[in-house]
């Protein structure tokens, strides 16, 4: 097991290489940077000079990739053009902010998934079985925008129950216990959002290993023994039927960081995902490439996580 955990460890050096490589490089062609974005009229040619010299915008591409890898490398990931402060730091005021709403989002929409779905399988072509079906197709095909901008009219136009957006009430000083049920208010609606896109996928997913699993032989003898039928899918089908999503857990380590760019732009949520969308519009590359590349890092990592996780939950994997 180690030695597999180390030997993939080892495996994410030169991936992280090449990524760091086609990552630069889109940058590199995309038109323009950030003295373009920045539409002042009063901004000389003398004066653009002189700040691409700053920035190190006007040295060859290739030397600017080796002066930001060797940056990346001793953990420095440089100066955010647009924050006027390091990339690290504007990673760590907003990706936790990211990661509150994420996790949370998480929580709820696997543990719907997993109660619906284990019923729906046990119902399958029921009545509840196809109202499911029709809530999840309909979740999964309207736009998250389309969600978002209904829910907002509803229950925070029309019936102004909930805040539109924002992490918290502008204006508010509040601490303790007050602060915590504000930010809780301004998290209903984007947590909602998330539930219903992501809740759907999930749900069809252990519908469908449910289903798989009921038919198995080792399931028609615990019935065949007397079992009760609850100790036969909660302790014996649930059990072998989640394995396989064991290994999308891992892949959600990503989405709990990167942050949801759509969401957060629509809620004025103050996350990573707005911040990185800023970030494009602007061309603010340290900020851009940063976040990409431990963006990448969380993937890789995910990935093994979800492996490791798989080998562990289920002995008949061996990972040598």
């Amino acid at each position: 097991m180690w030695q597999y955990i180390v030997r993939r460890l080892l495996q994410l050096i030169p991936t992280l290489i090449g990524i760091s490589i086609i990552v630069f490089t889109l940058s590199v062609l995309v038109p323009g940077d950030y003295i373009d974005s920045k539409t002042n009229p009063n901004l000389t040619a003398e004066r653009a000079a002189q700040l691409r010299e700053l920035y190190g915008l006007d040295k060859p591409p290739i030397e600017r990739y080796v002066t930001w890898t060797k940056n990346m490398l001793t953990g420095n990931m440089g100066d955010s053009m647009q924050h006027r402060m390091p990339v690290t730091k504007v990673l760590n005021t907003y990706v936790w902010n990211s990661f509150y709403l994420s996790i949370i989002a998480l929580f709820i929409y696997w543990i719907i998934a997993i109660i619906v779905g284990v019923f729906s399988a046990m119902r399958q072509y029921s009545v509840f079985d196809r109202v499911v079906t029709i809530l999840v197709f309909a979740g999964m095909s309207l736009p998250s925008f389309f969600i978002a901008l209904l829910l907002i009219k509803l229950f925070a136009v029309d019936v102004p129950l909930l805040p539109i957006g924002g992490m918290t009430t502008a204006g508010m000083n509040a601490s303790g216990g007050e602060y915590y049920m504000d930010v809780i208010k301004h998290m209903i609606l984007p947590v909602a959002v998330i539930v219903m896109l992501s809740a759907g996928s999930l749900t069809r997913y252990i519908r469908t290993s449910m289903l798989e699993v009921i038919r198995q032989d080792y399931i028609r003898t615990a019935r065949a023994k007397g079992m009760k039928e609850r100790v036969v899918i909660f302790k014996h089908a649930l059990r072998n039927a989640m394995l396989p999503a064991i290994t999308l857990l891992g892949f959600e380590l990503p989405s709990l960081f990167g942050g949801f760019i759509i969401m957060e732009k629509i809620f004025i949520w103050p996350g990573a995902g707005k911040v990185y969308y800023d970030s494009i519009q602007v061309r603010d590359y340290p900020l851009l490439l940063g976040f990409t590349m431990v963006l990448a890092l969380l993937t890789l990592l995910g990935n093994l996580i979800a492996d490791v996780l798989y080998g562990v939950a289920d002995p008949r994997i061996r990972l040598k």
